[in-house]
């Protein structure tokens, strides 16, 4: 696997909370704008960056209204950045199904592939993020099982949606 691929499916053990954040709302708003935009892959391209980026831009907000809140005062723009970039996994999440999504506008695949295309990309990565959070906790085949599972279970909810709601 390449390194720019490997790093946005897996990103680092400091990103584990961020990718899944960011794996889940892509796949929640491909299952939601799918069906809309079934005839406008472009659209549903933008739908899945543009929540993305709302949702990061909110969790940013959250947190530094959390930390300013905890430490007593308002933080200061270094601390606000420091926040942004710690949650940058979150957009990071989104760019390999955004390909995905990209390769059915462009008509490499077609448009409905594209889109089950990105869910098993999305899939994979939350399957990825629950063997990386086992490793970094020292879980046994056990713990490993019910974290992939747990991660998984998110991931074929939001596949359940798009199917329910697509047909």
């Amino acid at each position: 696997m390449s390194g720019i691929f490997r790093k946005l499916l897996l990103g680092s053990t400091k990103t584990i909370s961020g990718t899944v954040y960011g794996t889940i709302v892509a796949m929640t708003a491909l299952a939601a704008g799918g069906p809309a935009f079934e005839d406008e892959p472009w659209r549903l391209v933008a739908v899945v960056v543009f929540t993305a980026v709302i949702f990061w831009f909110a969790h940013v907000y959250a947190d530094g209204l959390g930390e300013s809140i905890a430490r007593g005062r308002r933080l200061d723009i270094s601390e606000l950045e420091a926040i942004a970039r710690r949650e940058l996994s979150i957009l990071l999440a989104v760019v390999l199904p955004a390909l995905a999504l990209i390769l059915g506008a462009i008509e490499l695949i077609g448009h409905a592939s594209a889109v089950w295309l990105a869910i098993g990309v999305g899939t994979a990565t939350l399957a990825a993020q629950g063997v990386r959070y086992a490793q970094v906790e020292g879980l046994g085949p056990a713990g490993t099982g019910l974290t992939i599972g747990v991660n998984l279970a998110l991931g074929l909810a939001i596949v359940g949606l798009k199917v329910l709601f697509a047909h």
